[in-house]
């Protein structure tokens, strides 16, 4: 299925780009399909008293706001791009600060999968507190190496950590 294209989002959806956040605007009735014993004012008039001026995509997946327009599942941060700045972003879209919820333009960038995962947080796993530092209990000193398009590259070995942390 297509993508609702910016300007439908924006017919849709408010998008504060100061707070980051998205809420419904009322919908006219043609945007409704006739139903038996219903007509599409009606289902206008029900949905808008249900959810205009409400805050939309509240739903949490792994720290993101999602929602659904038009029966398809979306992340708020990529609807937010979209509507201030006109077209769907082209990669990924990066949360400066990390917080997946913070939607504020200022805290979001397209960036490439390699860009984007330069700024996650340190895994759970690392004891040294640095990226690309760990502890080598053989030699006990610090070993530090970096990864540069999927290829490892060894830096060294280092008797400080920080030492280690600037190689």
């Amino acid at each position: 299925m297509a993508l609702p294209s910016p300007r439908v989002l924006r017919r849709l959806l408010d998008y504060d780009p100061e707070t980051g956040a998205l809420t419904w605007k009322a919908r006219p009735a043609w945007l409704f399909k006739q139903r038996p014993n219903s007509t599409r004012r009606h289902a206008a008039n029900n949905w808008n008293s249900r959810f205009a001026g409400k805050p939309a995509f509240t739903s949490r997946s792994e720290g993101y706001l999602r929602g659904t327009v038009f029966d398809q599942h979306f992340k708020a941060h990529r609807v937010a791009w979209a509507i201030h700045f006109g077209a769907w972003p082209s990669c990924q879209i990066d949360h400066i600060n990390g917080s997946r919820d913070d939607n504020r333009i200022a805290n979001l960038r397209d960036v490439t999968n390699a860009e984007n995962a330069k700024n996650q947080r340190g895994k759970l796993t690392n004891s040294s507190g640095c990226t690309g530092v760990y502890w080598n209990t053989g030699v006990r000193k610090w070993q530090a190496y970096i990864t540069v398009n999927y290829e490892t590259k060894y830096l060294g070995v280092y008797s400080s950590k920080s030492d280690a942390a600037d190689a």
